[in-house]
């Protein structure tokens, strides 16, 4: 009797990964999601500026759309670069969902003044969330620890490529 071994969907697509699995697995899922999240608020950018006597979209929406059609992709990337990170699985996994995490929140924002239409610029005083006033630290710290992580975790990558590909 000849057992044949068991295939987890989704699960073995990935054996090419190894051992970063889980890391290129949350870079893909997360492109994908980034991604459709792209072409929804394109729609909804289309509808508004339909409905809009300036033919107009809130300045909000048009930038998450942008926003996150270029984080799909670079999730995408950051999924290219786990695979063939030298590192170990702890610190590709860091690397890799460190500024996806930060990807998703900045999306995040941007949809959120987009619904409020609350402001053309979300970093001129006074710093506006509907009819909220936060305090610049809170809005700076924030993209201070954003562009730390983000700068930090595709340079440990692309650190790991140099290594890995000279």
């Amino acid at each position: 009797m000849h057992l044949q071994p068991i295939l987890t969907p989704g699960v073995d697509a990935l054996a090419w990964a190894a051992p970063h699995q889980s890391s290129v697995r949350i870079a893909l899922l997360s492109a994908g999601v980034l991604f459709m999240t792209g072409l929804l608020t394109g729609l909804w950018k289309y509808l508004a500026i339909a409905k809009s006597p300036q033919a107009r979209a809130p300045y909000y929406v048009d930038i998450a759309h942008r926003a996150s059609l270029l984080y799909a992709f670079a999730a995408l990337l950051m999924a290219a670069m786990a695979v063939l990170s030298p590192w170990s699985v702890c610190v590709t996994w860091l690397a890799t969902t460190g500024p996806i995490l930060f990807f998703f929140a900045a999306v995040f924002t941007y949809l959120i003044h987009g619904w409020l239409n609350d402001t053309r610029n979300q970093l001129a005083k006074p710093h506006r969330l509907g009819r909220f006033t936060l305090p610049g630290w809170l809005l700076h710290g924030f993209m201070g620890v954003l562009a730390v992580v983000e700068i930090l975790g595709a340079g440990v990558l692309v650190a790991g490529l140099f290594q890995r590909l000279l």
